[in-house]
């Protein structure tokens, strides 16, 4: 804990997380701010060629997504992450780790929905046209309405989770100057305000 008697003392920098972590982290913070505008996007448009390109660049992300996150649990496993920062209250992290949790489990359960919802339409799933996944159930659209309907909820959470998530970020980093977000970003500056 920093001196208030010694000015301009820095605290001690709060463990940043290892390589792996941070380097899953924001690959999929960039593929996650991807696949969201695309799903929106895709039930948006009409039907057409402008409308699979949007459904098959989403269901090819999904499944980037989906592999990167049973990475990202197993990595967890393997390194679990530093301990709580000294200078974050209780409350607060907890919170985050509610958050944190909540976005691992829809990062997990989101693209088998797509999937299954994709599966019940009586689409199959191409990743970037390389490759075709099998489907996991028939076509049945008592089945597709449930599933896209999940999934469509989900992405409504996962939305305001991520954004939360960023505006979490920023406060740390932007506001509180706590070194919070240089757990993520080692490289930023964890001096105290």
């Amino acid at each position: 804990m920093p001196n208030p008697a010694i000015p301009n003392q820095i605290a001690p920098a709060p463990a940043a997380y290892g390589l792996p972590a941070r380097a899953l982290h924001w690959i999929m913070a960039l593929l996650v701010l991807a696949v969201i505008p695309a799903g929106f996007t895709m039930m948006n448009l009409p039907s057409g060629p402008a409308q699979d390109w949007f459904f098959d660049l989403h269901r090819s992300i999904g499944f980037i997504i989906l592999c990167l996150a049973v990475l990202r649990v197993v990595v967890r496993i393997l390194n679990p992450p530093p301990p709580r920062p000294a200078n974050l209250p209780f409350a607060l992290w907890l919170g985050a780790e509610v958050v944190h949790y909540a976005l691992y489990v829809l990062l997990l359960v989101m693209p088998p929905l797509g999937w299954l919802a994709s599966n019940a339409f009586g689409a199959s799933v191409s990743v970037f046209g390389l490759f075709t996944l099998p489907n996991l159930v028939g076509k049945d659209d008592a089945l597709a309405d449930l599933f896209g309907a999940w999934h469509q909820r989900l992405a409504y959470l996962i939305t305001a989770l991520v954004i939360l998530h960023i505006a979490a970020g920023l406060w740390h980093g932007i506001i509180k100057r706590d070194g919070v977000l240089s757990r993520m970003l080692p490289h930023l500056s964890r001096r105290q305000a």
